[in-house]
């Protein structure tokens, strides 16, 4: 196969076989109408597309307006709605971002919708991620989920003491993921929130007040009707033990080398140790005082 070119803009195929081929192009008149095709079909569907689809985007353009007004409203009657409840500060910009980050996507999601836009690939694809995210950060957001429990519930606040995994101290601060919990001896651990939530806490501060049990023995040879007295007269001058609830002594146990007795006393909270270490003190130095002897003495 031969091409042949001549200058009219004429092509002509010459076959070996001389079986022949002519085309002929205009360019410049092909090209002109053309141009003038596309862009009378363009005005035609652009006119038609805002004839029919004007006022839905207008509407929707409002309505969007309209919603980040209203949002911004929202934003602040939560603002003030928190604080009069007084919601814990540290909880109180999440659930503020929370609620108006939802609001705005569902807001977006409704707009996209009323102008027509298919929402298919993109609800696919963020499912795809919430799931992919979820199992990758399941601990996480289970202690996340935990931590807002527990300052909404409010099963201990900062200041209070606890027991928990083990664990005795004063709360020192409640964070969304973890706890901070300062033992007695001035150790920092640091819980999950998870294990806060799933499992026993014991508040000893809740209440505001303890009972305190000491027990010790005695033999038969001191009769206790002479040496309940001695106790009580410990529990009036030991600081922190309250008179009501009343103190209780009395007999807990008879065993063949003697019998023990039980002493329960109320006492505040914050300072339970030191009055137990103090009475237990006093006690001791009175019952010597008196000639009583403990076992060992």
């Amino acid at each position: 196969m031969k091409r042949v070119g001549f200058p009219s803009g004429n092509l002509l195929f010459l076959h070996p076989n001389g079986l022949s081929c002519r085309f002929t192009f205009r360019y410049t008149s092909f090209y002109f109408s053309f141009d003038a095709m596309n862009w009378e079909r363009f005005y035609d569907k652009g006119y038609e597309y805002i004839l029919f689809n004007g006022p839905r985007l207008i509407s929707a353009f409002i309505i969007l307006l309209i919603g980040f007004w209203l949002i911004k409203f929202i934003r602040k009657a939560l603002l003030m709605g928190m604080e009069k409840r007084d919601l814990d500060p540290s909880l109180r910009p999440f659930l503020q971002s929370l609620i108006i980050i939802s609001l705005q996507v569902l807001l977006l999601i409704g707009f996209m919708q009323i102008v027509g836009l298919q929402l298919t690939i993109f609800t696919t694809v963020i499912g795809a991620f919430g799931v992919a995210a979820g199992l990758a950060l399941s601990g996480t957001l289970q202690n996340f989920a935990s931590g807002v429990l527990i300052l909404l519930l409010k099963p201990f606040r900062v200041g209070d003491n606890i027991v928990a995994q083990g664990q005795e101290g004063t709360v020192h601060s409640i964070q969304i993921f973890y706890t901070v919990v300062t033992t007695f001896d001035n150790k920092t651990v640091i819980i999950p929130n998870s294990k806060l939530s799933n499992e026993i806490i014991i508040n000893t501060s809740r209440e505001g007040k303890r009972r305190m049990d000491v027990e010790l023995k005695l033999n038969y040879g001191f009769d206790f009707q002479s040496v309940k007295p001695i106790i009580a007269e410990s529990i009036r001058s030991t600081k922190n033990i309250l008179e009501s609830p009343a103190p209780r002594i009395g007999v807990s146990a008879l065993e063949p080398d003697g019998y023990k007795i039980v002493v329960n006393a109320w006492v505040t909270t914050h300072g339970f140790t030191d009055a137990r270490l103090r009475f237990q003190e006093k006690l001791m130095e009175d019952l010597k005082r008196a000639d009583v002897k403990l076992p060992g003495m």
